[in-house]
């Protein structure tokens, strides 16, 4: 979610990604005494669980609640938080045991109901959620979050609360790996201020997580407080932190350099060359859940005629990655050879070399492929980023380059610039793209289903460009069925090779997270999301 905004979505339920770069705000100061300042940017939307998709408001979101399930900081593995238990028979109906003795910092208890009232808010039509499709799985969702009219139901039919700590969940469809979802923030709990007295909560959100919100100021900052009562087991390790907004990321980096800052955690471009020169041992790179690819628009008949496979795979044959991420990126992305991410494992469904030679600089097969599939549609590849991201234009005239270079044309390949990462977005919405688009997906849990159906299975929330496939979509269905997670591992690998032979998207690189910190620090980690595991800093 940086401003990058992450668009998140779901065939049905999950959630995407664009990655943009970019910051929100200025301001500068380090925290006092064990208070720790972070660089931030506003959030998109107010900070409801099931209303923030993108990074800002989700790195609030992950300090102030708990969900059912926890992301391990190292290995990104679902772990149980709240739930004391969550039982199926057929991966379909699920009992969820609520952990007894967590409250919300208002003093309330976080029970069943808390739970299935939030669920029900968040998918219900008149709430107008941006991450209602989360929901989307449970029965009932048709009737509360109807794709067109109006909703004939308050609630989902799929949540029943059997009593303070148990309620089920029936799922519409078999979803094996539904439990692991759940450490997502659209699935937190909400106390019942939430409902009762909304306007307020949105003003100073309460939430159940390892701090509190005490002050915001739109533009400025947001300060987060220790909450010493929490009953979590992952406690703060200091007395707070000052998200501290900032609209350049330069600026930022320039303050942590002057020791007005604690935390950058997005170092810019123009500092890779020097940062760990900067900072040595407090430079951070990391592997992270996020792929660059381009993606095209089916809904444009020339992208999507007979043999235009050709065409996309040729082009990602003229990309020469490994100089690209060499020079322009100084290794903080690496070529990518296939959709998900390394940080999945082999065992989580990570394949090395899946995308085969079709990710492989080859100039001369990618000439004959493009000839062979008919040409590039128009005479010229228009590859449309937003340009308020000062990083984007380098790395799309490079890949530009590759092209023309590759196929032996001066102007086969050239970029289109769209002002800002909004009109970007409206754009690529109201299907008006007419060539290949920038796309970035960051992983919401680490499931390389969340990988691929999202972004490829028809109609799915976030398949900007339409890309439709039977049999893509009968694989993914097979696989959410599958009880074996080895089982369900290879049919979506083998899905992911359906999106490979037709080159629905041309995978670029995988995305490391990256930061920078002073010298009052110390623990500082980025989790496998790229964001800093804020609880474990320590200041002094």
């Amino acid at each position: 979610m940086r401003p990058t905004a992450r668009p998140r979505l779901a065939a049905g339920v999950l959630a995407l990604a664009f990655v943009a770069t970019g910051c929100a705000g200025g301001g500068s100061g380090v925290g006092s005494g064990g208070v720790l300042s972070s660089s931030w940017g506003d959030p998109q939307n107010p900070l409801e669980p099931a209303n923030t998709n993108e990074v800002q408001g989700g790195k609030v979101l992950d300090m102030i609640f708990r969900g059912l399930k926890k992301y391990d900081p190292k290995t990104g593995a679902a772990t149980d938080m709240l739930a004391r238990s969550i039982d199926t028979s057929d991966s379909r109906h699920f009992t969820v045991k609520v952990k007894d003795g967590w409250t919300f910092s208002n003093g309330e208890k976080v029970t069943a109901r808390s739970f299935v009232d939030a669920w029900n808010y968040g998918a219900s039509l008149k709430n107008n959620q941006k991450n209602a499709y989360f929901f989307g799985y449970i029965e009932g969702y048709d009737k509360v979050h109807p794709e067109s009219g109006k909703q004939s139901a308050e609630a989902l039919s799929g949540l029943k609360v059997v009593d303070d700590h148990t309620f089920t969940v029936a799922l519409a469809q078999k979803f094996s790996g539904f439990p692991d979802t759940l450490g997502y923030a659209a699935f937190a709990p909400l106390p019942r201020a939430f409902f009762t007295d909304h306007a307020a909560w949105l003003k100073t959100p309460v939430g159940n997580g390892p701090y509190t919100v005490e002050a915001y100021t739109k533009g400025s900052q947001m300060n987060l407080k220790k909450w010493d009562a929490y009953p979590g087991p992952d406690k703060a390790q200091n007395d707070g932190v000052d998200l501290k907004v900032y609209t350049d990321s330069n600026t930022a980096y320039t303050d942590l350099m002057a020791g007005n800052l604690d935390l950058v955690d997005d170092i810019p471009a123009a500092q890779l060359r020097n940062v760990k020169t900067d900072l040595g041992d407090r430079y951070i790179n990391t592997p992270a859940g996020i792929i660059q690819t381009l993606a095209f628009p089916f809904y444009d008949a020339r992208w999507n005629t007979p043999g235009a496979e050709k065409v996309r795979t040729g082009l990602s044959m003229a990309i020469n990655r490994k100089q690209i991420t060499d020079t322009i990126f100084q290794r903080t992305r690496t070529p990518a050879t296939d959709w998900t991410s390394p940080v999945l494992g082999k065992e989580g469904g990570f394949k090395e070399g899946l995308c085969g030679h079709a990710c492989e600089y080859d100039p001369a097969e990618a000439k004959r492929l493009v000839k062979e599939g008919g040409g590039i549609p128009g005479g010229q590849v228009k590859i449309t980023y937003n340009a308020d991201a000062g990083s984007h234009r380098e790395w799309i005239d490079a890949v530009c380059n590759s092209v023309n270079r590759a196929l032996g044309q001066d102007a086969a390949c050239v970029g289109n610039p769209v002002g800002t990462f909004a009109d970007f977005r409206n754009q690529i919405g109201q299907h008006k793209m007419t060539g290949p688009f920038r796309a970035g997906w960051q992983m919401d849990y680490p499931l390389i289903q969340n990988f691929l159906q999202p972004l490829y299975y028809t109609d799915a929330s976030s398949n900007d460009g339409k890309w439709d496939n039977a049999e893509f979509d009968r694989l993914v269905d097979r696989a959410n069925a599958e009880t074996d997670t080895a089982k369900s591992v290879a049919t979506f690998q083998q899905a992911e090779e359906v999106v490979r032979d037709h080159m629905a998207a041309i995978p670029l690189w995988y995305q490391n997270g990256s930061a920078g910190y002073s010298e009052r620090l110390s623990g500082v980690e980025l989790n496998p999301f790229s964001v800093p595991v804020y609880n474990e800093i320590k200041v002094g």
